[in-house]
C-alpha cells in the first residue's frame, strides 16, 4: 500500500510539473514550428530541403562506396575473391546511385506538380 502511495504522489506531481505546458496550449497550427523552436519556414520547403540533405547524403556515401570497391579491386592483388567482391560493391554501388537519381527526379516532379496545382512557390 505504501508503494501504491508513492506512485500516485509521484504521478501527481509530475502532472503538476506538465500542467503549465497543458495550459499553454493556445498554439495553433500556423505557429506550432515557431513554438516548438522548428522556425517558421513553410512545411513544403523544409520538408524539400530535408529531402534533398537526405538525397545528397545517400548520393555521397554511394560515390564513397564506388571508391572503396575501385580501391578494393586495385588491392586485390590478382585475388580472384577480392575482384569478386569489388566488382559486387561498384555495381551495388551504381544501382544505388541510380536509384537515388530516380527518387530525385521523382521527387521533383511531385513538387513541381503540387506548386503547379496549388499555385503557390517553393
Amino acid at each position: 500500500m505504501k508503494n501504491f502511495t508513492q506512485r500516485i504522489i509521484s504521478l501527481g506531481a509530475l502532472a503538476s510539473l506538465l500542467l503549465p505546458a497543458v495550459t499553454h496550449a493556445a498554439v495553433t497550427i500556423e505557429n506550432i514550428g515557431g513554438s516548438l523552436g522548428l522556425g517558421n519556414a513553410d512545411l513544403k520547403t523544409t520538408v524539400m530541403n530535408i529531402i534533398t540533405f537526405v538525397l545528397g547524403l545517400l548520393g555521397l556515401i554511394a560515390v564513397v562506396m564506388m571508391l572503396y570497391g575501385g580501391f578494393t579491386w586495385m588491392t586485390a592483388g590478382g585475388n580472384e575473391d577480392k575482384v569478386d567482391t569489388a566488382k559486387k560493391i561498384i555495381s551495388s554501388a551504381a544501382v544505388g546511385l541510380v536509384i537515388i537519381l530516380i527518387s530525385w527526379a521523382i521527387v521533383t516532379f511531385v513538387v513541381g506538380s503540387t506548386r503547379n496545382v496549388t499555385g503557390s512557390g517553393l
